[in-house]
């Protein structure tokens, strides 16, 4: 439990420190695919890095199953209330690799699921953020994970005939102010950072609802990067239709 306790402890500090997250999807033509969301934190290593090289933090490389976590965890995930479980039910079928080494200030998380079909990975970068909850409350004398924070946003996607969609909305207008508010001065920090859309489809893309992106040579894949403080300030900016061609 150690490991996904310093999990939680990197994603809090690396809402204020420079991070490139990708959200990657290979799509297939039935609809079933994988989603990942990579998160790499190197810069955050270069500054605390050296204070774990002196606590004799060893180099991780693992794989955390949610599915198997939650099994292990179930008596106590049963004395939580109905909301909290349906939010770590989410988790299940989620798969963590954790890579970190103090000694090369490396760091890096990727979350991964497949799917049959994509809405069952609705709102994956709160489900990242979510895996971080796990840790704090997990110890050998509080068994069991603690409840999770609300989230004020969330992001649902669709493909269908043909055409896929991804669709940020707000769901708590005051809990995303609030949320705003707790991250004033932290641009200057963030100004580095950015989140990528890196999708695969089945076939060419006929058309894109965002200009800017790029396209791979065969036209099957999409990149578009943004700034990570653009989204913070505007879920809907990283909104995306895309339809296929024929």
């Amino acid at each position: 439990m150690k490991k996904i306790q310093i999990l939680a402890l990197m994603v809090f500090l690396a809402l204020f420190t420079a991070c490139n997250f990708t959200e990657e999807i290979h799509l297939q033509e039935d609809g079933s695919g994988k989603l990942s969301i990579f998160f790499d934190g190197s810069e955050l290593m270069e500054m605390a890095g050296e204070e774990m090289q002196k606590n004799n933090e060893k180099p991780v490389d693992s794989l955390i199953y949610f599915k198997d976590f939650l099994e292990a965890k179930k008596d106590s995930i049963a004395q939580l209330p109905e909301e909290e479980q349906a939010k770590l039910k989410k988790l299940e079928p989620f798969t963590l690799h954790m890579l970190m080494n103090p000694e090369e200030k490396l760091m890096k998380f990727d979350l991964s699921s497949e799917f049959k079909q994509i809405a069952e990975v609705n709102d994956a970068f709160n489900t990242f953020q979510e895996a971080s909850a796990l840790g704090p409350g997990s110890s050998a004398d509080q068994p069991g994970p603690k409840p999770m924070e609300n989230h004020s946003t969330e992001v649902n996607y669709s493909f269908e005939d043909g055409v896929f969609t991804r669709t940020a909305k707000i769901l708590d207008e005051e809990l995303f102010e609030q949320s705003l508010d707790s991250l004033q001065g932290a641009d200057m920090f963030l100004s580095g950072s950015t989140y990528t859309l890196k999708y695969h489809f089945p076939r060419r893309v006929k058309s894109a609802s965002i200009e800017e992106a790029t396209y791979s040579a065969d036209g099957k894949t999409l990149i578009y990067e943004v700034n990570f403080m653009d989204v913070i300030k505007d879920p809907k900016a990283l909104d995306l239709k895309v339809e296929l061609e024929d």
